[in-house]
């Protein structure tokens, strides 16, 4: 009886390993973004782009997009890690909640920068309009400022996603302190992922 209990724990140790790890070691990252000096870069001092990016073009084909959507999480040899900003938080959403489940069940998480949420940008969010359920994978919506001191209140937005809200500054510089603040990001984002994998492992067994 105590052989699968060990079982269990040395699972637990790899995946904590495995959280642990550098986060370029741990993710395929997928960015999708229309500026080309994104919040994720300016913020934290990331890579503008990932290992595969997609340049949000608000007037272009939306099935389009969804077929590089759908052929970047494909052809990527690790898990996926999906960091969008503004409009491309939304076409992350419209795709994850619509995508067939041999696709997003390859995505580990995403970061979401600074969803669009002003009035005068809802044609363009509209485009990407898709059922209010949460996402099929962990999720972050960082924000520039908390909700409440500005018009636009992120809450709904991260109810609607089953997202977790982070909030900071868009105008910091690059330091090593931001970018040791980004990866504990992605490390929180990971150690959720493990806790529901292992979860989900244990109930299968009937260990849970």
């Amino acid at each position: 009886m105590t052989a699968p209990r060990f079982g269990i724990l040395r699972t637990r140790e790899t995946a904590m390993t495995l959280a642990l790890a550098p986060a370029p070691h741990r993710f395929s990252v997928i960015t999708l973004s229309e500026s080309e000096t994104p919040a994720w870069s300016t913020r934290f001092g990331w890579p503008a782009f990932g290992d595969t990016h997609l340049a949000i073009d608000p007037d272009a084909n939306r099935s389009i997009l969804a077929a590089q959507i759908d052929d970047a999480v494909l052809r990527a040899d690790r898990a996926v890690l999906l960091v969008a900003e503004g409009l491309g938080c939304f076409a992350a959403s419209w795709w994850a909640r619509l995508s067939p489940s041999h696709y997003v069940e390859r995505v580990a998480g995403a970061l979401l920068f600074d969803p669009e949420t002003a009035e005068e940008s809802a044609a363009r969010r509209d485009r990407f309009a898709s059922p209010r359920i949460a996402l099929p994978f962990p999720s972050m919506v960082v924000a520039d400022r908390l909700p409440g001191s500005d018009p636009a209140d992120l809450s709904p937005l991260t109810q609607s996603w089953g997202s977790r809200l982070i909030a900071g500054n868009r105008h910091r510089t690059a330091e090593a302190s931001a970018w040791r603040s980004a990866q504990r990001l992605v490390g929180r984002l990971t150690a959720s992922v493990v806790a529901r994998d292992i979860e989900r492992g244990l109930a299968l067994r009937g260990e849970g």
